[in-house]
């Protein structure tokens, strides 16, 4: 049944106004679907979906409940609607975004704030009156001939105190389907709540669509698309959009109203994977990290013998005498490129296992109907169906480049339980003891493989809040420039980038044992041969240092910077993990000192500090200013080179 072409009329009574949204919603939705949502007792959500049910004039509704037969019909309306393919293996489809519609939109994705100067002119703001009058007439009527579906969620375990209900509005069956293996249902926990549930709200619209490779709609309006996120009524709005990380609202679009909310409640929202290492006599350490793009995160999670709990946004809640985390979600959107079974052979195995439920988005289709991606260690494909339509070797975009094979930024969407490295605690209500804190980016001259901070207050600011990653040819065209990226966050703040440095400041002051911060780089180069000094399986040594290092059971050599690992100790690390020698010379060429590097690096972040940041703690230059006092002290006694063995 169409949507009642009843007027709303915002300047209404609450008690009227709930009594007009349960009109319009029982003239759009079937008997089956108003029963679910009078299950939930909420006045507030009730006046939401007949708002943007009345503002985006579906012809159907379709609620769907945390049953699995809701489910089940939105993963055929994915087939129906020509969102999804099926591919060569059961259980496993394909999706194509369009072919301009690859990746997060940066520039169209806005934060609506009433205050002008309340962010950094890099986090794009805008007017929020001006903001929601643009995105309301986008979405006026925009769902007119399609489906609705109303989906309910938790980010966090379902039965825990860091549980945040949302509820999903797309016309996207694709979308709804991505979700339902990224993230828990939340429906009993709508009802359960009732009105006491403080929920984030998400509505997308795909918008107009045109018929793309294997027949599947792809958007046709991307000049008109836009992510706008209201941070006063806690909404995210998303049009004229396919891709996952413009779209799965859930993900890095809630995320941000996380961070928000978790900064006025004295907790955090963080771009940091969850593991755990087996470290000395049998203890499991759980480690959180966070690395900017294409630095090792996933990578780091998926090495050999140890366990995975989440691979991208975790919250972390101070528990008096530590701090514990969850992930937010229980599946992976991950990119896909590079996968095979030499290097990632967990996420090829559950890849390629029919019976494991998989979305594949922006890869190639061969003729058989099986599918392929970059890097997945086979010949590349004479031919097939990818993101450009009909595709062959040698095919050309408009500016005459070469087409991959598949997208770079090709993707897929698993649920976690499918890897046989998931941790048993992926749902524990209580979360799990953080240990240790890492960050990581990709950093050719100054930081060394690991190092520890001095203290809480030094990790945040000299590893954290000092987050710069370098460039590569491959993405922007220009390699080697640092990229300023506080805690690997700065794409997803919605606060003031000196308010989040501080709230974390905070958090860490108000535990009786936070976790010890350690700040790691995979990329270190020889400064002649440009050769990188780490291997690809040198990780997992770094990972163990860590865990056996919060327990005190592995030396340190300090350092102007921080403390770094004994000769020793790797020496053993290398042998029983790697099952290889590490010979003086490696170890001197990894962990000496250049003094100038992390001079020149101080002095960039000071002059972003102040002249850019807004709300700067003043304890962040005063640590700041004696870490540059230390290193040049140093300087000064042994030279702008100096040997670990030496420090």
């Amino acid at each position: 049944m169409g949507a009642t072409g009843r007027a709303w009329m915002p300047g209404c009574e609450r008690g009227s106004l709930n009594k007009n949204a349960m009109d319009i919603l029982a003239a759009s939705l079937s008997r089956a679907g108003l029963e679910q949502l009078t299950q939930i007792d909420n006045p507030e959500l009730q006046i939401f979906l007949a708002k943007y049910i009345e503002l985006c004039q579906p012809s159907k509704v379709y609620v769907v409940s945390d049953d699995i037969g809701d489910w089940n019909y939105v993963r055929q309306a994915a087939m129906r609607n020509h969102e999804e393919a099926q591919v060569k293996l059961k259980n496993h489809t394909v999706h194509f975004d369009a072919y301009g519609d690859q990746g997060r939109d940066k520039k169209n994705t806005r934060y609506l704030v009433e205050d002008p100067n309340y962010l950094e002119p890099e986090l794009n703001q805008m007017d929020r009156k001006t903001g929601l009058e643009e995105i309301h007439s986008l979405m006026k009527g925009i769902m007119a001939g399609k489906e609705l579906y109303i989906c309910f969620f938790s980010l966090g375990p379902v039965d825990s105190k860091y549980a945040i209900p949302c509820v999903q509005l797309t016309d996207s069956a694709y979308v709804a389907h991505s979700e339902n293996l990224l993230y828990r249902t939340g429906y009993n926990l709508f009802v359960r709540k009732g009105q006491k549930a403080r929920f984030f709200r998400l509505v997308h619209s795909q918008g107009r669509t045109s018929e793309g490779g294997l027949g599947l709609r792809v958007c046709s309006d991307l000049d008109k698309r836009r992510v706008y996120i209201d941070l006063k009524d806690e909404t995210v709005f998303s049009v004229n959009t396919q891709y996952g990380g413009n779209s799965i609202g859930m993900k890095k679009l809630a995320m941000r109203l996380a961070i928000n909310r978790a900064c006025s409640e004295d907790w955090l929202t963080e771009h940091m994977f969850i593991m755990s290492v087996s470290a000395r006599y049998g203890r499991k350490v759980y480690l959180t990290g966070a690395f900017p793009s294409m630095c090792g995160k996933t990578s780091t999670t998926m090495v050999p013998g140890e366990s995975i709990l989440g691979d991208d946004i975790a919250f972390l809640r101070n528990a008096g005498d530590c701090v514990r985390a969850v992930n937010v979600e229980k599946g992976m959107f991950g990119v896909i490129h590079g996968i095979n079974p030499k290097d990632d052979e967990l996420q090829w195995k559950a890849l390629k296992d029919p019976n494991n439920e998989v979305i594949f988005s922006n890869v190639l289709v061969k003729p058989d109907g099986d599918v392929y991606w970059d890097g997945m260690d086979k010949e590349i494909p004479e031919k097939g169906i990818n993101h450009s339509g009909l595709w062959q070797k040698g095919k050309k975009d408009a500016e005459g480049k070469d087409i991959p094979v598949s997208h770079k930024n090709a993707r897929f969407s698993i649920s976690l339980a499918n890897l046989e490295n998931v941790d048993i605690r992926l749902e524990d209500p209580v979360g799990v003891k953080i240990r240790g804190m890492i960050y990581g980016g990709r950093d050719s001259d100054t930081w060394v493989p690991v190092e520890e901070a001095f203290d809480w207050v030094h990790g945040i600011i000299t590893k954290g809040a000092s987050l710069e990653s370098e460039t590569t040819a491959a993405t922007l065209g220009q390699s080697g420039v640092m990229v300023f990226n506080p805690m690997s966050n700065l794409d997803f703040l919605s606060v003031p980038v000196g308010t989040y440095v501080q709230k974390n400041l905070e958090f860490g002051a108000k535990c009786q044992n936070p976790p010890r911060i350690f700040s790691v780089n995979y990329f270190l180069k020889d400064t002649e041969s440009d050769r990188y000094l780490n291997s690809k399986t040198d990780k997992h040594i770094w990972l163990k240092w860590i865990a056996n290092r919060v327990h005190g059971d592995a030396d340190a050599v300090s350092t102007p910077t921080g403390m770094i690992p004994t000769y020793g100790d790797l020496k053993e690390l290398f042998k029983e993990v790697a099952g290889r020698e590490y010979p003086q010379e490696d170890y001197v060429r990894q962990f000496s000192f250049w003094s100038q590097s992390h001079l020149s690096k101080i002095d960039r972040l000071l002059v972003l500090y102040r002249d850019r940041v807004k709300n700067t703690p003043p304890i962040l230059f005063e640590v700041m200013e004696q870490q540059k006092a230390r290193i040049e002290k140093l300087r000064n006694e042994k030279g702008n080179v100096v040997s670990p063995f030496e420090l």
